[in-house]
């Protein structure tokens, strides 16, 4: 039988006024209309044979923390028991446990297998859309490098993981990591992801710039490895200002206005560098088919 998770407790009562953390989520409360989304869920489960005990509104909110905050794996549970403002937004008191990986797993594959996870995040993005809770200011971009969750591959041209054949090397600064790349856009108001592919760490950020960029945004913020004149035009040609930051070629220096323009845009992209240390902190990835979809799909407006 599903757990009535309404009541709340004396410590929820005793913490209520801090639960404030994050007002957008209080936004979200109050303005989706979530019975529409319980309509959906109705078919997930025509008997209660495999239901889970918790509320499956409950699972839905937990699988949009997951999207929206980049929260993916084991560590995740940790990341929702520790803040106030995802609890009360999933309906979770404080004396009641965080669901656990596996069954917020299972519950994703439920949704995956009756082709529902598009229409509950799209259901949900058209009415966060409806009432101005995506702000479309500007599209951060931005890529991070995460280890694989096996044991790397000799470091030479052509190996393959056996046990993760998906995961690829690359090098920075230096230094030689086998994993993946997690390639995504934050809003630049929300500072949500909105969103985001994951490819092996061989991959180049602008080899995906075009399919992250939503074409609703004012501008495209990216660091001087997204920089090309073909990116730039394409922008300029769908009515989007590019916020890009500048390279310097061999023997063609930045000029004053560019560099001046590089200076003016880096603190922009602190948001996203937020969003990606967070989704970097709880990812654990192993296998792109299982991470990519659908559990690094985020919603996308």
């Amino acid at each position: 039988m599903p757990r009535d998770l309404r009541q709340t407790s004396f410590a929820d009562g005793l913490v209520n006024q801090r639960a404030g953390r994050l007002e957008w989520l209080s936004d979200v409360e109050r303005l989706v209309e979530w019975r529409a989304i319980d309509r959906l869920l109705e078919s997930v489960y025509a008997s209660d044979e495999g239901r889970p005990s918790y509320p499956l509104r409950t699972l839905v909110k937990l699988l949009l923390l997951q999207q929206w905050y980049g929260l993916s794996g084991p560590g995740w549970e940790e990341a929702v028991d520790d803040r106030l403002s995802f609890r009360r937004f999933a309906g979770l008191p404080l004396d009641e446990g965080v669901p656990d990986h596996s069954t917020i797993w299972r519950f994703r594959q439920c949704l995956a297998k009756d082709v529902l996870s598009e229409q509950l995040f799209g259901e949900v993005t058209r009415q966060l859309d409806a009432r101005g809770l995506v702000v479309r200011r500007g599209t951060l971009m931005d890529a991070s490098i995460v280890k694989a969750a096996v044991k790397p591959p000799a470091c030479s041209e052509g190996t393959v993981s056996e046990r993760d054949p998906d995961a690829g090397w690359t090098t920075k600064n230096g230094e030689s990591t086998f994993g993946y790349k997690a390639h995504g856009t934050v809003d630049a108001g929300a500072n949500l992801i909105r969103a985001a592919v994951l490819t092996s760490a061989e991959v180049h950020g602008s080899q995906v710039a075009r399919t992250l960029i939503q074409g609703d945004e004012e501008a495209v913020h990216a660091d001087k490895a997204y920089d090309s004149q073909a990116l730039r035009n394409e922008l300029a040609a769908a009515g989007i200002k590019s916020r890009i930051l500048r390279r310097a070629a061999r023997n063609k220096p930045l000029t004053p206005a560019q560099f001046w323009f590089n200076k003016a845009m880096s603190p922009i992209r602190a948001g996203v560098e937020r969003a990606f240390a967070t989704m970097k902190r709880h990812y654990r990835y192993r296998g792109a088919a299982t991470v990519d979809a659908p559990a690094i799909r985020v919603i996308c407006t």
